[in-house]
């Protein structure tokens, strides 16, 4: 099993997972000195891509945005998520793992549940491919953002849920907007880890898209905090920047490359 794998699970009931997304080296970096797991979430699709859901994400995509967060990864576990659509079966979804696996060096990839899935999560780990579930809101399968789990029969399909996906292999799982009290039904129930985003702090971690907590995205549900408003700094330094060309203030003879004397 993967080392870093192997510390995440040690991690279950001892101390909190952090985990954030990224898609790019330079975020990748930074991330990188503090956090236990970076995911390439197809919430890139939302983020940088300006579409409504995120089903128009396509492998190619991940893998080209993975490839870049490779790079300022060194001690993190890398997760992928795999688009919609190219884990339809075993055969594609063991063909399009293997393909992420094999163009990224990423550690894992994640997998959606739609409550039948299981089959492919466990032909996954049989082929050495670790894998990490996903349960409660599950954007490529469902279309209403709500919370899950909140009625005993809607819990009880979920709990069922979350075992399964233990059963056939997964390391650990993501409970997306699920109800606080079946995510510590959960979380206490599982050997695995659960990783939570909009699941209350019962879950054994946190995972939240790094766009919405820098304040770039424009979304912010209640479960988002957001720790800094970059946009106001980013509108603060292009506005700057924009004056000072205007004014001809920009570029001055520090910034010529031949050491001109001439200009200002």
């Amino acid at each position: 099993m993967n080392i870093k794998i192997k510390k995440i699970l040690k991690k279950k009931s001892k101390s909190k997972i952090v985990s954030l997304t990224a898609y790019s080296k330079n975020i990748a970096g930074i991330l990188d000195k503090y956090v236990d797991i970076i995911l390439v979430g197809d919430s890139m699709a939302n983020v940088l891509y300006g579409l409504k859901n995120t089903h128009k994400i396509t492998l190619d995509n991940i893998i080209q945005h993975t490839i870049s967060v490779k790079r300022g990864v060194k001690k993190s576990l890398l997760v992928v998520d795999m688009p919609k659509g190219t884990y339809k079966n075993k055969i594609e979804a063991k063909k399009n793992a293997k393909l992420i696996l094999n163009s990224t060096n990423c550690d894992a990839v994640k997998l959606e549940s739609n409550s039948k899935n299981f089959d492919i999560i466990k032909e996954l780990v049989n082929s050495k491919i670790p894998v990490m579930g996903h349960i409660g809101y599950t954007p490529q399968f469902k279309n209403k953002f709500k919370i899950e789990g909140k009625s005993k029969k809607s819990s009880n399909k979920l709990f069922k849920e979350a075992l399964l996906i233990e059963k056939a292999g997964a390391f650990a799982i993501v409970l997306e907007c699920v109800a606080s009290k079946t995510s510590k039904l959960i979380t206490d129930t599982l050997k695995i880890p659960t990783i939570g985003i909009g699941s209350s702090n019962y879950c054994d971690g946190q995972i939240l898209v790094t766009d919405d907590m820098l304040g770039l995205s424009g979304f912010y549900p209640r479960f988002v905090k957001k720790y800094v408003s970059l946009n106001r700094l980013i509108d603060k330094a292009v506005k700057k920047y924009t004056r000072d060309v205007k004014l001809d203030k920009f570029p001055t003879k520090k910034n010529f490359l031949d050491g001109s004397k001439f200009g200002k």
